[in-house]
């Protein structure tokens, strides 16, 4: 298989299957019950939704800065929100090339090695994750007699043993040990570049324990969370039918959805079906379930495509008169 073809595959897979399943979300409702939904909602709360995801990417973008100081680089504040925002806007067409896009602003502009920039990226994620996980804890104490329930439920449908998972745990942890050791140990051109690669990554990883202001990047992560699990609270208003929903199953949603733009290129098609599949366990209709969806799903992703396109235009400009930072 040539590398055109796997680069025609890697773009053409997520969106077939976001088209299928976007395809599938309407088969629920018929398109004109969801432009009924959508001429009825209320656009203050959309529009309010909106200004808070907007904040979470300002945020995003302004924690970025702290990471990269411990390693000399004070980058300009609008080249950290362009690329912010392009990461978003890309990963509409190739799932993950955003944050490889994102990392190659500040090579190409900045001057950061892309090692070191990339490196950064993975440890917020991986500062995300673990607020994701509390977000999700917190989820589990509101509600965990009735998920414990579904979980189990679930649990028991599957026909795979304890061995067997113990069995693939065992392996996977041995494989990893033995290419690790492999590559720590070679001398070849191919080991010394991953090496290399590995170390720029692990510099930029570890930019979190170096940084001078851990307090002010707590609080940032912190924020852009509460500013997500707020803008999808506050849309929730704009339909009568979902409106009165607990706060529990407001975070629930959020999880599934959170989850859905993994499965497709920004959530295309599956975000709509993880709100209604969250909402389905607390008795809510399948037609609001499946609008809400899309109307969280659309005002985001036109924010995205407007503020993504500007910056994919203006990033040049900005950079070639020379902006302060």
């Amino acid at each position: 298989m040539n590398n055109q073809l796997k680069s025609a595959l890697k773009i053409s897979i997520p969106l077939l299957f976001g088209a299928v399943l976007v395809w599938y979300s309407l088969s629920k409702i018929s398109i004109s019950e969801l432009l009924e939904y959508f001429k009825n909602a209320d656009y203050f709360w959309v529009g309010l939704g909106v200004f808070f995801g907007l904040l979470s990417h300002l945020s995003r973008a302004y924690r970025w800065r702290f990471q990269l100081e411990p390693m000399g680089y004070n980058i300009k504040i609008g080249n950290s929100i362009m690329a912010v925002f392009i990461t978003y806007i890309i990963n509409y067409t190739i799932p993950r090339a955003g944050e490889v896009a994102r990392a190659s602003v500040l090579t190409n502009y900045e001057g950061v090695p892309f090692e070191k920039s990339f490196g950064t990226i993975v440890s917020e994620r991986l500062a995300d994750m673990l607020v994701m996980l509390g977000i999700i804890s917190i989820a589990l104490f509101l509600q965990f007699e009735f998920i414990s329930t579904q979980f189990f439920e679930k649990i028991q449908k599957l026909d795979i043993s304890t061995n067997q998972i113990l069995a693939f745990t065992i392996a996977s942890f041995f494989l990893i040990v033995f290419f690790v050791i492999l590559i720590q140990r070679g001398q070849s051109k191919i080991a010394i570049k991953i090496k290399s690669i590995v170390s720029g990554l692990l510099e930029g990883v570890t930019s979190i324990l170096k940084m001078k202001k851990k307090g002010a990047f707590i609080f940032h992560t912190l924020f852009i969370w509460g500013m997500y699990v707020l803008m999808f609270y506050v849309t929730s208003f704009s339909l009568a039918e979902t409106s009165q929903l607990p706060f529990s199953a407001i975070l629930i949603g959020f999880i599934f959805a959170s989850f859905s733009i993994a499965a497709t290129n920004g959530g295309i098609g599956s975000y709509p079906l993880a709100v209604f599949a969250a909402f389905s366990m607390f008795n809510i209709p399948e037609d609001p379930s499946i609008a809400f969806g899309w109307i969280m799903w659309t005002s985001q992703t036109l924010m995205i495509i407007v503020l993504g396109g500007f910056s994919l235009f203006f990033l040049p400009i900005y950079n070639k008169y020379g902006y302060k930072k």
